[in-house]
């Protein structure tokens, strides 16, 4: 009986045929298709801000508009008061002659003076620093026109005491003006709005032109 013998090697097929390295190729295609997909996927969700994120730079951005209009409405109210206070203030440090008529009519002055910062708005730290600073300054011209009174309307023994209180107190207010005037200055520029001098006349600032810095 004849020994049967295999196929000689070389007639063996070293490779799968064809069809099946295109099939195991669809595969390792395929999958790296998805391991692409599922890596961008993850990317993205990583990447992309969730809600709270989105919800806190949209409050904010709110916040910075509200406070770049309250600024500039706190601007034109500090020029406004500017001009209705800086006169009490000039004719008080340079000791005026008694005149009860005036002093009230000073009264009536800073009473309007104040009706701004009767219910202020909140709004940024640096923002509420420069408006409490503008009202601390028109309270204190309110005091000194109160001293003022007193000393044209008391007893002629109190007057030259109660005049110079009343000078102390204006000098005080001009001195919170001025830091109040700084404060609003510096957050006009930090809003965008350039520099925006409230200053009364004679203070000193950084000289920069009305407008820029912004």
């Amino acid at each position: 009986m004849s020994r049967r013998t295999g196929r000689p090697s070389y007639l063996l097929s070293a490779s799968p045929p064809p069809r099946r390295r295109l099939s195991r190729l669809a595969v390792v295609v395929a999958i790296g298709l998805v391991v692409a997909l599922v890596g961008g996927g993850i990317g993205y969700a990583l990447g992309r801000p969730d809600a709270t994120e989105s919800t806190i730079a949209d409050l904010r951005r709110a916040e910075a508009k509200r406070d770049a209009q309250q600024i500039t409405e706190l601007t034109a109210t500090a020029r406004r008061l500017r001009g209705e206070i800086a006169p009490v203030l000039d004719a008080l440090r340079a000791e005026p002659t008694a005149d009860p008529q005036q002093a009230r009519q000073w009264q009536q002055t800073l009473l309007r003076a104040a009706e701004p910062f009767a219910n202020p708005p909140s709004g940024s730290t640096a923002t509420n620093v420069a408006r409490g600073g503008l009202r601390a300054a028109v309270e204190q011209t309110s005091l000194a026109v109160e001293s003022y009174l007193l000393a044209v309307t008391g007893p002629p023994a109190q007057r030259a005491a109660l005049t110079a209180l009343a000078k102390r107190q204006a000098e005080q207010a001009a001195a919170a003006w001025s830091v109040a005037a700084t404060q609003l200055d510096q957050v006009n520029v930090d809003a965008g709005h350039g520099h925006q001098h409230v200053y009364l006349e004679g203070d000193q600032h950084d000289g920069a032109e009305e407008g820029t810095g912004g």
